[in-house]
């Protein structure tokens, strides 16, 4: 079976709440810790919720329900203090990933980790967006030449901003990946479909939302947080179902990250998806190896699979000459992965 036990635990666990039924403090200790590094602490807690439960356990999910409405008030409000920044200037404000969710009310929002603000707004509108979040509070979390000039020439955002008061960051976005990405997702077409919220914010279309989730697990990163992003999908899809998808994803030149996500659901959580999305491929056991890494101490145990997936997401970022001469770049000022 692909995968660590703690890790299949805890998509069990989520997929089928009853399924902790019998733990032992032991396994309760790894679900618990594992969860928390995935950040999915908040969504198993209130998938959770109403169970009966060990009296320490209990504990501890009841603060993570209590930390993810908190978490959500400040997302919410975050997200209210841009859109009265943005407001003069005339330039719409579309809500991506968490914030999104919870402020139109779905089903992937229950419990969920937010950590940044996150944006789109259309490209041309970017300089009026700038001065408008400067103006507001906002500043540069690292000014730096280099890297304003890379975010500016080569990037899907601007260089990450950080509010002076609040301590929040904020994420400004033109389009939903990288531009020296292999695939150019219609960003256009995004912000034309986008969807009016009764508060005066946007969210992207179920589809497009489906499209944003599917690009960032697969196509831009190295699967961190992975199993996050694949509950959101299917709870996406589990709230507006598959039509029309399939050639949505094809338009953003994402069929086959969308694919790929379909499957992983399908197989993890039991997603109702297309039949051509419910048999898993050979590649997609590496995936899977990948999301499934957590020890019962939440640490990544597969080491050499998640070095080939953090090169893979550098890969699929900018081409290889490209990388080389920026990796080098950063070298050179002293940066140093984490880890």
């Amino acid at each position: 079976m692909v995968g660590s036990v703690d890790s299949r635990r805890l998509v069990a666990a989520l997929r089928e709440p009853e399924t902790v039924r019998g733990l032992n403090a032991t396994q309760w200790n790894a679900l618990i810790a594992v969860a928390r590094a995935e950040q999915l602490i908040g969504t198993l807690a209130w998938r959770l919720e109403g169970l009966e439960l060990p009296p320490a356990a209990a504990h501890i999910l009841a603060d993570a329900r209590a930390s993810a409405e908190q978490g959500r008030t400040a997302a919410l409000w975050e997200a209210e203090m841009a859109r009265r920044a943005l407001a003069p200037a005339e330039v719409p404000l579309i809500l991506l990933k968490g914030t999104a969710f919870v402020a139109a009310g779905l089903s992937a929002g229950q419990g969920r980790h937010i950590g940044d603000l996150d944006i789109l707004v259309p490209r041309a509108d970017m300089p009026r967006a700038e001065t408008a979040i400067l103006g507001a509070g906002w500043e540069w979390v690292k000014p730096d030449p280099y890297d304003d000039a890379y975010y500016r020439q080569w990037m899907h955002e601007l260089p990450p901003l950080i509010h002076r008061e609040r301590d929040r960051m904020i994420d400004v976005h033109h389009t939903v990946l990288p531009l020296t990405a292999r695939i150019t997702p219609d960003a256009a077409a995004m912000v034309a479909d986008s969807v009016a919220l009764e508060n005066g914010m946007r969210v992207l279309c179920p589809n497009d939302m489906l499209c944003h989730a599917a690009a960032h697990l697969f196509a831009d990163g190295d699967l961190a947080g992975g199993l996050r992003n694949l509950w959101d999908i299917h709870c996406l899809i589990g709230e507006y179902g598959c039509t029309g998808l399939a050639e949505r994803a094809e338009r953003h030149g994402l069929g086959k990250a969308m694919a790929r996500a379909g499957r992983l659901t399908h197989h993890l959580f039991g997603t109702e998806v297309p039949v051509a999305w419910q048999r898993i491929s050979a590649s997609d056991r590496w995936f899977l190896r990948r999301l499934l890494s957590r020890d019962g101490w939440g640490r990544c145990n597969a080491k050499a699979v998640e070095f080939v997936f953090y090169v893979r997401g550098h890969m699929l970022r900018m081409p290889p000459a490209m990388l080389a001469r920026h990796l080098w770049t950063k070298f050179r000022k002293g940066y140093r992965p984490v880890g």
